[in-house]
């Protein structure tokens, strides 16, 4: 069960059916986007995806985002048979939650819809492990746990400082120790996971097709030809030009036009 951050309506999905369920009490007042987004639900459960996903975006437009929005998005446009928006809305649902089982599953019918089968470049154990804590928690939390961390190792530390007790100072000392290589522990992930986010540059593909080129124009070689729904990493841009890579490792130069970013 998945909520959006200010909403009381959560949802759950399997096969792509929208389960609408009430978490507060029918007395308490809805603001505006919670009326839009409980209007969204209504109209996905009668088969209304056009309409579905009309509310979904002005809930949008009023500056309410969350995994559960854009999961609800991109279940309506799998269903409106719209393939690319539906997997750019689920990567965005994934980007917020990343290890939501019903995202995952649903993401990969998406997948499954387009045309390019790109095979992944193996993970070594070190990167799988990597990934693994990583994605243990979303970068806000992690951030969160920093501070918290570096908040308890100086009350600990204080505690050591005047407490008058040897059995105390004993304690303090090494609980702080034990703290303190947590909070580095955390603090290297967070900045970690801060840096591979500034190199990856996500964007989905919005077009039926389109030829990747050797340089920046059309005269270099042809090197590879994707579809709608893709998922690229943009590394640079020239003019009208981004260079990106494929999931493959293979790396060219396509229209800018055509490509749609994963902004957080």
């Amino acid at each position: 069960m998945k909520k959006s951050q200010n909403f009381n309506k959560s949802i759950n999905f399997s096969g792509f059916t929208l389960v609408y369920i009430t978490a507060l009490l029918s007395l308490q007042a809805q603001s505006p986007s919670e009326n839009l987004f409980e209007q969204g639900n209504l109209a996905y459960n009668k088969g209304d995806y056009k309409n579905a996903i009309s509310f979904y975006e002005k809930t949008l437009e009023m500056g309410q985002h969350s995994g559960a929005l854009y999961f609800n998005l991109g279940n309506s446009y799998y269903k409106a048979n719209n393939i690319a928006e539906s997997i750019y809305y689920f990567e965005k649902a994934k980007i917020l939650l990343p290890n939501d089982e019903d995202i995952q599953i649903n993401s990969s019918f998406a997948q499954n819809m387009t045309i390019d089968a790109i095979e992944l470049l193996p993970e070594s154990q070190l990167e799988q492990f990597q990934n693994w804590v990583f994605n243990s928690f979303v970068f806000s939390t992690w951030t969160i746990l920093t501070i918290v961390l570096i908040w308890l190792f100086s009350v600990l530390f204080l505690a050591y400082i005047f407490s008058k007790y040897t059995n105390f100072k004993r304690t303090f000392f090494f609980s702080s120790l034990i703290v303190l290589f947590l909070f580095i522990s955390s603090f290297t992930i967070t900045f970690l996971i801060n840096q591979k986010e500034k190199q990856m540059n996500y964007a989905i593909l919005f077009t039926d097709q389109i030829d990747a080129w050797s340089e920046p124009n059309q005269l270099g070689d042809l090197l590879f030809t994707l579809h709608e729904g893709t998922k690229v990493n943009i590394l640079d841009e020239l003019a009208e030009w981004k260079k990106i890579r494929i999931a493959n490792g293979s790396e060219g130069w396509v229209k800018n036009a055509y490509l749609k970013k994963l902004n957080r």
